[in-house]
Parts: structure tokens; C-alpha cells; sequence
């Protein structure tokens, strides 16, 4: 019995486009990140889905609105596909952190697992919470299609994860805003099927983490 999972990461929002770290603060989609999720909800009309599940962050229930319009399906709010919490650098660009905090900041982001700035989470938990919603929110709708709307951070995780890679990998992932991508779980074992598929975009926005 297969269960499919459809992975949309948000819009662009007006922080992607300044280079700003967002966690688990949050701005608004940008005319381009609406523009990209109507595109994406285009595709999606071709598609049937049994459950739908987002993060509970504005940016995230934005996209998912556009997405599930006329779907008649609603949007289960799931805090635990958050974006990954940084603490004290939410709200800061990455410029600034890497002048202010450079040795911090790079910690954080992939060289040591167990680091996180104050009031943020270490890579490892963070791995540890996304890992354990996508078993559970496969193991709770078993055989079904489930479209699932989440961060950039997110599926950066789901890539290493079913690919292998090391949790502190420095391996760059390619995560466009609105992307369409599929993993499915069967006999007890993930398979990703399709990754950072843009054929439905105009332009394509990238952001690891």
C-alpha cells in the first residue's frame, strides 16, 4: 500500500527576497510568491488528494489557501512542519549574521548538528521533529494522497534524509519557492519520486535552510 506525499514549499516572501532569516517568524508572500503559488495551484488542479497539511505559519496557510482553492478539502494546520527555529537570528539577514556572528552562524547552519543559537534549534532536533511528522503523517493516512505545504528548511531536511546525506551535510540542495515534489512510502521505506520539478514556473527562487 503506497502513500504519496506532494511537497510544496511556500512563495517567495519579501524576507527570501532580502535575504532575511525567518524561523519561525514570518512576512508576506511578495506579488511573485502569490503569482507562484496560482501557478502551482494550476498544476495541482490536474491531481486528487485525501488530506492536506501545512505549517501553521502565515506564509505557509497563504500558499496553501491558493493551492486547495476549490479542492473542498481543509487545511490541517500542523505546528510540527514549522521551519526551522534560529532564535536570536530570526528577523536578521544572513549578511549580518555572518559579520556579526560568522563562526555562530555557520555552526548553525550545517558544520556542528548539536549547535544552536540562543533560543533556537540545533539541526539535530530540528531533523528529529520533520523526520518524525512525515512517519507519523504517513502512518495516519496510509494509502491516501496527501498534499503537504511547508519551508524551504523542511524539505531541505526530507532531501538529506531520504538521500542519505549526513545531517550536517554541506551538500546544496535545490529548493525552489512553489517547486512541486513527491516522496512516497511503501513497505516500510520512503522513496523520493520527484524533486524541485519548476516546469509550471516562469522563474525559479532558490534558498537552502
Amino acid at each position: 500500500m503506497t502513500t504519496t506525499l506532494i511537497l510544496i514549499r511556500h512563495g517567495e516572501t519579501l524576507w527570501n527576497r532580502e535575504g532575511r532569516i525567518q524561523g519561525h517568524l514570518d512576512s508576506a508572500l511578495t506579488a511573485e510568491g502569490i503569482s507562484q503559488a496560482q501557478a502551482c495551484a494550476a498544476r495541482l488542479r490536474a491531481e486528487t488528494f485525501d488530506h492536506v497539511v501545512a505549517s501553521d505559519l502565515m506564509r505557509v496557510r497563504h500558499t496553501a489557501d491558493i493551492l486547495t482553492a476549490g479542492m473542498n478539502l481543509p487545511v490541517h494546520p500542523e505546528p510540527a512542519l514549522r521551519e526551522r527555529c534560529y532564535g536570536a537570528g530570526e528577523g536578521k539577514t544572513y549578511a549580518e549574521l555572518d559579520a556579526t556572528h560568522p563562526e555562530l552562524f555557520s555552526r548553525t547552519r550545517a558544520t556542528d548538528p548539536d549547535f544552536a543559537m540562543e533560543g533556537g534549534e540545533s539541526r539535530r532536533q530540528f531533523h528529529a521533529r520533520i523526520t518524525g511528522a512525515l512517519d507519523r503523517i504517513a502512518d495516519e493516512h496510509a494509502g491516501k494522497r496527501i498534499l503537504v505545504v511547508t519551508h524551504g528548511g523542511v524539505l531541505g531536511i526530507i532531501y538529506r534524509w531520504l538521500n542519505g546525506l549526513p545531517i550536517a551535510s554541506a551538500h546544496k540542495v535545490d529548493i525552489p519557492n512553489a517547486a512541486y515534489n513527491r516522496v512516497a512510502f511503501d513497505d516500510d521505506s520512503w522513496k523520493l519520486d520527484v524533486w524541485a520539478d519548476t516546469s509550471h514556473l516562469t522563474v525559479k527562487t532558490f534558498e537552502d535552510g
